[in-house]
């Protein structure tokens, strides 16, 4: 039986959510509670943090903007230094930690430094998204095919290519994340990617949380769209137009 606390010279990679601690896991929420050390990402809010136990001390790891307090290499010892001196240990990152978390890049480090390591999902930002929206990713009638995206690549790799290689396929819900402020960059993208120009957009920021915006476009609109604050996502496709479709019934 798997053990409801965490355990001495143990790191985990936990999936804190959108940023709403009544989305944590259950599992999460007690690693949290029993860890000694909890290296955590800027987009973490303070009201998961206060789910941590009295005596658990947090490091905040973040990078935001492009600044970065540490570096990713950095973040490695410091989690393979804890485990290494018998302390339990939660890497917490927002969302879901195998999606556009750098988790292999930490799976990588901790298994070469022979550390064991566990992995909690969470849920991710679009999974949050669509659940706050009451927006289904997927309908059989419109759209059959999940596509998700990050909107940069690793600094070591600025040439990586387009957003997507050739045409994306129809009937798709496209979900980029991470897009950055450049939002008329991202729909020629989609464009050049088979993107119809009046497919349905719409960027949710913070989603899930008190502080969630949300606006709606057509794709040609994006580049003029305000979008709120990071953390953004931006999702667009066939199923959207639902919502679309509520929010001018709301105008």
């Amino acid at each position: 039986m798997t053990p409801t606390t965490a355990q001495q010279g143990t790191v985990y990679l936990v999936g804190a959510g959108p940023g709403d601690p009544e989305l944590l896991t259950l599992r999460a929420a007690r690693l949290l509670a029993t860890t000694d050390v909890v290296f955590y990402d800027d987009l973490v809010p303070d009201a998961v943090l206060e789910v941590c136990g009295a005596c658990t001390e947090r490091v905040s790891v973040g990078k935001r903007c492009g600044s970065a307090r540490i570096t990713q290499a950095g973040i490695h010892v410091l989690m393979v230094e804890a485990a290494k001196t018998g302390r339990s240990v939660v890497r917490l990152k927002s969302g879901d930690p195998l999606i556009f978390g750098r988790a292999a890049e930490e799976l990588a480090a901790l298994a070469a430094a022979h550390v064991p390591v566990e992995i909690v999902p969470g849920v991710t930002a679009l999974f949050a998204a669509g659940a706050a929206l009451h927006l289904p990713l997927t309908d059989r009638r419109s759209s059959s095919r999940l596509i998700l995206l990050a909107g940069h690549h690793a600094a070591d790799k600025p040439d990586a290519g387009a957003l997507w290689p050739g045409t994306l396929p129809v009937a798709s819900t496209v979900a980029v994340y991470m897009p950055g402020r450049d939002l008329g960059r991202l729909a020629q993208d989609l464009l050049a990617a088979g993107m119809l120009a009046d497919s349905p957009c719409l960027a949710i920021s913070k989603a899930a949380t008190p502080e969630q915006q949300v606006a709606t476009t057509r794709l040609h609109g994006l580049a003029d769209l305000h979008a709120g604050p990071a953390p953004l996502l931006v999702i667009a496709g066939p199923a959207v137009e639902a919502v679309l479709d509520l929010h001018a019934a709301q105008r």
